[in-house]
């Protein structure tokens, strides 16, 4: 066949964004399509009585490399986005992992060694554990559960390590989380090289991290952008595809694993079904205001139960917002869902008072509350996840579609590349006129 010259792209998230800036970059004409009267889906910047707040407080890391690779290309500037540290998971009396700079496994080893409120011999499993796993590859069973794998790990290393890592990285609790994509993530990140480990918090709002760059990006190379259209009907048209009756050579699904469900039950009723059964956890985040206040780290580590309901809470004063501004993300976040809205910010504001105390400079003041019900698909052992591949020509791409990554923006963008890809894969025109 023919090189596909006109594409269209359904779905304005990262995914998306990334589709339609790689598919440009091969020669293709695209037009992209979007429901939302903004681009960035579940990663957006919202205006909230006069400020700019996150939908979400989504957090990158250095093993994020498809990410970084994309902003650079867009013109972004690391430092200029995001602050990068070493991995640093403490607690606000200073308690907790800290990972210095250097090679990650050393690095790994002495945060562990260092960690202080555990007992030797709680350390040493750990240590051991960590070699077992990646002398077999960071791979397990298929059928495990990170609470199976870890079972044998100290009560403190699993409360205070394994689960809130558990919860934070793949959205699920670690009683029903694979362990192989768990497994993935540690290997990546804790063990993928020097800086894989580090924490890249945005010091901007995320949709200046990405979603408007690549806006502007995509207004140069005359690619056009379709805001407030739900698309409707997808209909083969010989070996081409007409999007509510437009006719395009190629399409990539890149909506909500639901929405690209929709579209594709009367062409590809398999793949539909895989994407529609699909089960999702919440993420809540409370945004609240107390006017004084400055954490001693831009992110703290909270102890989370039935009655605190954040597993960490962000200083955005420190990452360039609001002095006094502080995010509390509360991760699979059903059971606080379910409790509703009014329940859930009483609890933040005694969890707040509780955990942070002294550090609390002024009245506490709740700002706005942010439900993410479908935020990410439920990450469970031997997961079947909707392949790339749909029909001849069709393909689709987002954080949920088959790979070795749980639901996260890294993945969001990787999926989204490989599908541009996968269609203009014998392409080397860069019709935008910018450099691969």
């Amino acid at each position: 066949m023919a090189q596909p010259r006109r594409v269209a792209v359904i779905g304005g998230g990262w995914a998306g964004l990334a589709t339609a800036i790689e598919a440009t970059r091969r020669g293709a004409s695209v037009t992209l399509f979007e429901m939302a009267p903004q681009l960035g889906g579940r990663a957006r910047t919202v205006a909230v009585d006069g400020l700019a707040l996150d939908n979400g407080q989504h957090i990158c890391i250095g093993a994020y490399t498809e990410t970084l690779r994309l902003l650079h290309e867009l013109g972004v500037s690391e430092r200029d986005a995001f602050v990068r540290t070493p991995l640093r998971l403490v607690d606000a009396n200073g308690n907790g992992l800290l990972l210095g700079n250097g090679p990650a496994v050393p690095a790994f080893g002495l945060a562990v060694l260092r960690r202080r409120g555990w007992r030797l011999g709680e350390k040493l499993a750990l240590l051991r554990a960590a070699a077992r796993w990646r002398a077999s590859g960071f791979r397990c069973a298929l059928t495990l559960t990170v609470a199976e794998l870890t079972r044998e790990l100290p009560p403190t290393i699993r409360s205070g390590l394994i689960d809130p890592l558990c919860v934070a990285a793949l959205n699920t609790p670690s009683e029903a989380a694979s362990a192989s994509v768990f497994l993935r993530v540690l290997g990546d990140a804790l063990f993928g090289g020097r800086g894989a480990a580090d924490l890249l918090l945005p010091r901007i709002g995320l949709g200046d991290v990405l979603p408007q760059p690549a806006a502007n990006w995509l207004a140069l190379a005359h690619a056009e952008v379709r805001l407030r259209h739900r698309v409707e009907a997808l209909i083969p048209d010989g070996d081409r595809w007409r999007v509510d009756g437009v006719t395009f050579d190629a399409v990539v699904l890149a909506a909500s694993a639901s929405e690209s469900a929709r579209l594709a039950q009367p062409v590809a009723p398999t793949w539909s079904g895989v994407a529609a059964a699909l089960r999702y956890a919440p993420i809540v985040t409370v945004y609240l205001r107390a006017a004084d206040t400055v954490l001693p780290e831009p992110m703290l580590a909270l102890q989370s139960d039935t009655v605190a309901p954040a597993q960490f809470v962000f200083d955005r004063g420190r990452l360039g917002g609001p002095k006094g501004l502080l995010a509390f993300v509360i991760s699979g976040a059903e059971r606080w869902v379910d409790a509703g809205t009014p329940a859930t910010v009483s609890a933040i504001r005694r969890q707040a008072e509780t955990a942070l105390g002294p550090l609390l400079r002024g009245a506490l003041e709740t700002l706005q509350v942010f439900t993410e019900r479908r935020a990410t698909f439920r990450c469970t052992p031997e997961l079947q996840r909707p392949p790339m591949a749909i029909a001849p020509r069709l393909c689709a791409a987002g954080d949920h579609v088959d790979g070795p990554y749980p639901s996260t923006l890294e993945g969001a963008i990787r999926s989204g590349t490989a599908a541009a890809r996968s269609l203009l894969r014998d392409s080397t025109t860069d019709r935008a006129g910018f450099a691969r």
